[in-house]
């Protein structure tokens, strides 16, 4: 999404900047959907098998506007869809508040529908971060970008335990806060300096299909391995809090663990791109899946607050690797004029994925055996198929001839 100039990297570290900004600010609303919308789906819900409804929605919702948002990023610019981006945060905390309010379960769920437009959004600052870089600066763009979630680990649940009592109605100071946060953050980025696209040229080249994309090797493994990083995080994340209540711990315990947890997603983005420069995205991504499984395994072994703590630590580390190492061999491989394409159909997949995931794991939290324990269980024997699909992908694409991915 750059003009001819040659992108500088004194531009890219400016808008990586930027973009750590917005991802400490605008991005503390997401550890803090994720901490409440759970537990106030379950006050809320009809039946306690869909108290992970409105998380799910929000997931539903950013796979949505995943294609259109990168197709109207194409054409208007990244400032433009990121703006668009925090008007449906700002939307969706509105809703949110005004259906805690009224007691209603269904405004709730459309109100996460809207935080997915900002969720969606939140997705490409990684890609705008490769936008103005270097093929070298690259890798350290998007990690550093996605550190910036480091700040928003310590930001989103703090907020939650100075909100989520602090009105009569549990969680409505959160819905709050997190209008505030989108008014305050948007601002931020009239100071990207990433130039607007190009209208295309007649008969200038238009790069590859969606088909032809998402059958070359190193592009369909790329995403594979994205969703499912991605889709295993939230699968024991959006549980976790369902489960470190229902062991008899407060919610207190459970904002803590998931600071800890968002923390151990984005602290090792300061060197991720540095391991990815030196050992290559595949290795990370194959380091990535490994410490996913041992996060399951720790889960699996008890339900002391420590097992909570060490799970949900190992389990934001392997997506971090996981993720961010998928993300890099992506915009290795794609072209130019395929940006918007690609980017919008990879986030397409990786969202459905995370929905699908997301819909399962209150199901399997709440209606799987007759306790907290034996539901927090299948939750974490959920990963061993994915995380096999995902290593065997890579196995696949490491065992192709170089010339062939």
């Amino acid at each position: 999404m750059t003009d001819s100039t040659a992108p500088t990297d004194s531009t890219a570290k400016r808008n990586v900047l930027v973009l750590v900004a917005a991802q400490a600010i605008l991005g503390a609303q997401m550890p803090m959907i994720f901490t409440v919308a759970g537990l106030a789906g379950q006050s809320l819900a009809p039946n306690v098998c869909w108290a992970t409804l409105p998380i799910t929605a929000a997931v539903i919702g950013s796979m949505l506007t995943a294609t259109p948002i990168s197709a109207f990023m194409q054409k208007y610019g990244r400032r433009a869809g990121f703006a668009i981006g925090a008007l449906g945060g700002g939307i969706g905390g509105a809703l949110g508040a005004y259906a805690l309010s009224t007691s209603n379960f269904a405004l709730f769920v459309i109100a996460a529908l809207f935080t997915g437009i900002y969720m969606s959004a939140q997705g490409f600052y990684r890609f705008a971060a490769a936008d103005t870089a270097s093929d070298s600066y690259r890798p350290k763009a998007i990690s550093l970008v996605m550190a910036g979630g480091l700040l928003s680990a310590v930001l989103g649940p703090q907020l939650v335990k100075l909100t989520a009592e602090a009105m009569v109605i549990p969680f409505l100071g959160t819905y709050l806060a997190i209008i505030a946060l989108n008014a305050v953050g948007v601002f931020l980025f009239t100071l990207l300096d990433i130039p607007k696209p190009r209208p295309p040229v007649a008969g200038a080249a238009t790069g590859r299909s969606r088909a032809e994309m998402i059958r070359t090797p190193v592009i369909a493994v790329a995403m594979i391995c994205a969703t499912v990083s991605y889709a295993l995080m939230n699968l024991v994340m959006t549980s976790s809090p369902l489960a470190v209540v229902g062991c008899g711990f407060t919610k207190g315990n459970a904002a803590d663990v998931v600071t800890a947890h968002v923390l151990a997603m984005y602290a090792p983005s300061f060197f991720t791109g540095h391991l990815i420069a030196r050992f290559g995205a595949e290795k990370i991504v194959a380091t990535g899946l490994v410490i996913l499984a041992g996060a399951g395994a720790v889960a699996i072994a008890g339900v002391a607050l420590e097992n909570f703590f060490i799970a949900l630590i190992l389990l934001g580390l392997g997506w971090n690797f996981g993720f961010i190492g998928a993300t890099t061999m992506l915009t290795a491989a794609q072209a130019q004029e395929e940006k918007g394409r690609l980017q919008g159909l990879n986030d397409l997949v990786v969202f459905g994925g995370v929905t699908l995931a997301s819909f399962s794991s209150g199901g399997l939290m709440n209606c799987s055996g007759g306790s907290v324990q034996s539901g927090w269980q299948a939750v974490n024997f959920a990963m061993l198929p994915f995380l096999v699909l995902a290593g065997g992908a890579l196995i696949w694409l490491a065992l192709r001839p170089r010339e062939a991915r």
